[in-house]
């Protein structure tokens, strides 16, 4: 029986987060790393000028940047996000991603169960 929490990484071994999806030509890959109703963990891959359109998340949705660069909007204001960096598109603001050069990025989705 399995008891882990996270899947589709090595376990008790350091890991290049980068490896964890490649680079695929004209597509959006992406590896889900845990998911349930508190948090969503997920590492994409980006080509150059791919995109998540516009919509919103119930929960606060943070992109870290571990290659590459993005044009990420938030409601109306646009930001390049570069390799190294991190923003957090709050929950119910709608928000949209476009790779301007390939990019890779983990996000992460926390949600409130209280409601």
């Amino acid at each position: 029986m399995n008891n882990h929490f996270i899947k589709n990484i090595d376990f008790s071994k350091p890991v290049e987060t980068t490896s964890l999806v490649d680079y695929q030509k004209g597509s959006v890959i992406s590896k889900t790393l845990t998911q349930n109703k508190y948090v969503n963990v997920t590492v994409f891959a980006f080509d150059k000028n791919e995109e998540i359109s516009t919509h919103k998340s119930e929960g606060d949705a943070m992109v870290s940047i571990l290659d590459g660069e993005a044009m990420i909007t938030i409601g109306e204001e646009s930001f390049k996000v570069k390799q190294g960096e991190t923003i957090v598109m709050p929950a119910n603001i709608s928000h949209s991603l476009l790779a301007t050069k390939k990019f890779k990025m983990i996000l992460t989705v926390v949600f409130n169960i209280d409601k």
